[in-house]
């Protein structure tokens, strides 16, 4: 199985950049991560260098898809962001967003964990889907039917770290994968500036995942905030085989918010 893979990790208008990206491509299977630490208390940019590093170390890309494993990894990585708290008071509540998709390269299957408001995009035939679920206080709200005008959009009741320590982060089922597929791991920042439609569209208009997050990036820098209130955005594009045979150009309107047209 081809997987080709791009990534980007901006640190906007903020003091530090407090992403984390990462990825271990093996003989059998992959993983792929992507951390944004928990901002309004100090460490986040550690909480999510922990997680990172726990989950890819932990990784066995020798060995072939296993649903616990995948947990296991994710808790082990849990666990060594509550024992840094411990350690160090400055620390004690510092936090993660996770996400992470895991591919078994031979069998075709993939399936994924969050924590957090990180998310992931899964575009396939055509179409691009979100495959993820929030945890924020947005999010449940939208889910039991309230409005949501005036709430702040940053507000998670779950991240690594965070929390009731017994709670586990969220699970896919293991799902098979074709050739073709596109996979987009980001973090608020990133989703935040570049809505699904512009996700889609962009993706219709391009040749490799390089172009592809560039072509976001573009929408997310053209209509940032005002001075000062960009937040860092990442994202890792991950493409299964050849997702360009299927991301033709739909149309000249779909080009023109990327590109000017003549006359």
């Amino acid at each position: 199985m081809n997987i080709t893979i791009a990534s980007t990790s901006n640190q906007g208008d903020r003091a530090s950049n407090q992403d984390q990206i990462g990825n271990v491509i093996g003989k059998r299977s992959a993983c792929f991560v992507v951390c944004d630490g928990v901002a309004g208390f100090p460490g986040g940019d550690i909480a999510a260098s922990i997680a990172r590093s726990s989950l890819l170390q932990s990784f066995d890309g020798d060995a072939h898809l296993n649903a616990q494993s995948i947990r296991n990894y994710v808790n082990q990585a849990n666990h060594a962001i509550r024992q840094q708290q411990k350690a160090s008071s400055e620390h004690s509540r510092m936090g993660t967003t996770l996400v992470s998709l895991f591919i078994d390269r031979d069998y075709h299957l993939a399936c994924w964990a969050h924590a957090g408001d990180s998310r992931l995009y899964l575009f396939r035939r055509g179409y691009l889907y979100l495959v993820t679920t929030d945890h924020s206080l947005v999010q449940q709200m939208k889910d039991a039917g309230h409005r949501t005008e005036g709430i702040n959009s940053n507000l998670l009741y779950f991240a690594l770290g965070m929390g009731d320590e017994q709670r586990d982060a969220s699970y896919s089922e293991v799902v098979g994968i074709e050739d073709g597929d596109a996979f987009l791991l980001c973090t608020d920042g990133f989703w935040h500036g570049v809505t699904l439609e512009q996700m889609q569209q962009s993706l219709h208009m391009v040749n490799t995942p390089e172009e592809w997050l560039t072509l976001m990036q573009q929408i997310i820098r053209n209509d940032q905030p005002d001075q000062g209130q960009q937040d860092n955005f990442s994202a890792l594009a991950v493409w299964i085989g050849s997702p360009q045979d299927t991301t033709l150009l739909h149309s000249l309107s779909e080009a023109a918010q990327f590109f000017p047209l003549r006359d």
